[in-house]
């Protein structure tokens, strides 16, 4: 349904919050890559990366079972169409504010410092135009 609703509003500016709620606590990333893929085919839909501790086991996840999802989001998208989120206070189900960014900046080590910026703020400030808004003010 989401990517029929995107080609309804090709260039209309979409952002597909927590990365499509992906079942990180049951392993399943088959069907979600499936239908992430469709809509990523759609160039004006955006991701953020947000709420996935709490798509995984509250009590023990790792890092390490988020970066499967994280490298799917990225080959789909590219660092071009990803944004960071906390989902925060809902997030501290499952982790404290800090622990929860965490997941996505220490994934981003290592990577290209404009491809860190990209998602940790550019894209979004981008998207929402929060530069000019500023000049507004």
């Amino acid at each position: 349904m989401a990517v029929e609703f995107a080609q309804r509003l090709e260039g209309q500016g979409l952002v597909l919050d927590h990365l499509g709620k992906p079942d990180i606590r049951g392993g399943e990333i088959r069907e979600w890559e499936r239908h992430l893929r469709r809509l990523a085919r759609c160039g004006h839909v955006m991701a953020k990366l947000s709420g996935l501790v709490t798509e995984a086991d509250w009590r023990a996840w790792t890092p390490e079972q988020i970066r499967p999802y994280l490298d799917v989001a990225f080959e789909c998208f590219g660092y071009e169409r990803l944004m960071i989120g906390s989902d925060w206070p809902v997030c501290t189900v499952a982790a404290d504010y800090g622990r929860t960014m965490r997941v996505v900046s220490d994934y981003l080590r290592g990577r290209p410092p404009q491809e860190q910026d990209a998602v940790l703020g550019g894209n979004a400030a981008q998207l929402w135009r929060l530069d000019e808004k500023e000049k507004q003010a």
